[in-house]
């Protein structure tokens, strides 16, 4: 037996091993059973439709406590993947009558979903928007993944001979309802940002989940439907082709720009943690600006003042990280109005505090509260006007004892004068979110 001979007897044992593990038509449902389950579940009537309704409220209700485990549930028993698995195998197999079908009752569950969940948030007394509902208003490149790999999952499992716990699975992975819940949050209290956020992951995830399945119905290769009248045929088959470009050309822009602005922002982490790593001067606050024509890198600095020359070879090396186009935005000590920075402030409160502290000389044990969670994040979208945020647990001592006090103080700056109602509003989420008993908030 020859050495090439050998070889090519093993290169074909392998690849029939290959197919037999990897065959997904061995166990494949009648293609008949899979089209009618399908066809049945993007219906939307009767209990189909109270189930949705059902679920939103119960996502609404876990968004708004913000509990994964009610959240979680309600996705599980939510119904939205029919009709939008019903679109793409209604591309796949051209049949347009079911295409139709998928994409009108999409629209009815969409419309009822927001509808249902505007009307929960607009009687509900909690109005704070928490860390699982803010996680719902800006779309990230995983997104896009779980989207489009659940929907392979998803179609996969629906093909099959045998049901599994596939399709919940999928359901909670790509995540349909809190988007919609996280709508309607944002039509209730008026927060048109938070709407089109979360409508915008919803549009990501549902687009993807329907190029999944009509690229695993092709690759099953499912009989299309044909037509006595082949005129009527050859205009369903332009329609079908003018939806499916439509469907995944805004997919692949919104792929690439998901992608390339989380790429941008990993860089722009790895600028900052290498370039302003000084020992007398700190990053307390990093905010980065992604649009297609405006990339920034905005930072507030404490303690010792960098020179402009020291900023200006730092801004020499972004290149290095592949930072092309993007501005920096450095901000420290007193701004181009001669006001005080609230950093400078801080620092000036925390040398003050260490200093008397140590004239003092009393050894009484302070135990240093831990760092607070960067809020930058949230506290724009929360208030749009707010340009820059810092906390830190301050150790007060009494005047007139040796007993200490600790306050959460949090500086502030605003691009316009807020009221004193609104105030309170900040004070009042800034307490729950960290937290704490009491703040005390400087407005700048």
């Amino acid at each position: 037996m020859t050495k090439k001979f050998r070889e090519s007897r093993i290169w074909r044992t392998v690849r029939i091993t290959v197919q037999r593990r990897f065959n997904l038509n061995s166990d494949k449902a009648d293609e008949g059973e899979v089209i009618t389950s399908i066809t049945k579940s993007s219906e939307f009537k009767g209990a189909n439709l109270w189930t949705l309704i059902f679920a939103i409220f119960i996502a609404s209700i876990g968004l708004n406590v913000n509990s994964t485990a009610v959240i979680i549930g309600a996705m599980l028993i939510s119904p939205l993947m029919g009709p939008i698995m019903g679109i793409g195998l209604g591309m796949g197999i051209s049949d347009f009558d079911l295409l139709k079908k998928g994409s009108r009752n999409l629209l009815i569950a969409t419309m009822i979903s927001i509808a249902t969940s505007t009307l929960y948030f607009l009687i509900t007394p909690l109005h704070d928007a928490q860390s699982e509902l803010l996680a719902r208003t800006t779309p990230s490149v995983w997104d896009v993944f779980i989207a489009f790999l659940g929907g392979l999952a998803g179609i996969v499992a629906a093909t099959r001979q045998e049901k599994s716990n596939v399709i919940p699975g999928v359901a909670i992975a790509t995540a349909l309802m809190p988007p919609l819940c996280t709508a309607g949050y944002g039509l209730a209290n008026g927060n048109l940002l938070y709407f089109a956020g979360a409508l915008y992951l919803y549009f990501i995830n549902s687009i993807f989940i329907c190029l999944s399945t009509f690229l695993i119905v092709r690759f099953l290769r499912f009989r299309k439907r044909h037509f006595e009248d082949k005129k009527y045929e050859r205009k369903v088959s332009r329609y079908i082709l003018l939806i499916t470009v439509i469907t995944v050309t805004p997919s692949v822009y919104l792929a690439y720009r998901i992608v390339d602005k989380s790429i941008f922002e990993n860089n722009a982490r790895n600028f900052v943690r290498d370039a302003f790593n000084f020992n007398n001067t700190q990053v307390v606050s990093r905010n980065f600006l992604y649009q297609p024509k405006q990339r920034e890198i905005n930072l507030l600095l404490i303690g010792a003042e960098l020179a402009d020359t020291a900023i200006a070879r730092i801004r020499a090396i972004m290149p290095q990280y592949h930072l092309y186009n993007t501005q920096l935005v450095v901000r420290q000590g007193l701004n181009a109005k001669q006001e005080i920075d609230f950093s400078q402030i801080k620092a000036s409160i925390l040398e003050d505090v260490f200093r008397q502290d140590s004239s003092r000389q009393v050894n009484v044990p302070v135990t240093t509260p831990p760092p607070p969670p960067d809020l930058t994040g949230e506290l724009k979208v929360l208030f749009p006007n707010c340009q820059y945020y810092a906390a830190s647990p301050m150790v007060f001592r009494r005047s007139d004892s040796s007993n200490t006090d600790t306050c959460m103080v949090v500086m502030a700056g605003f691009s316009r004068k807020i009221k004193p109602a609104e105030k309170i509003k900040v004070q009042n989420w800034l307490k729950t979110r960290l937290s704490v008993d009491s703040v005390k908030l400087v407005i700048q």
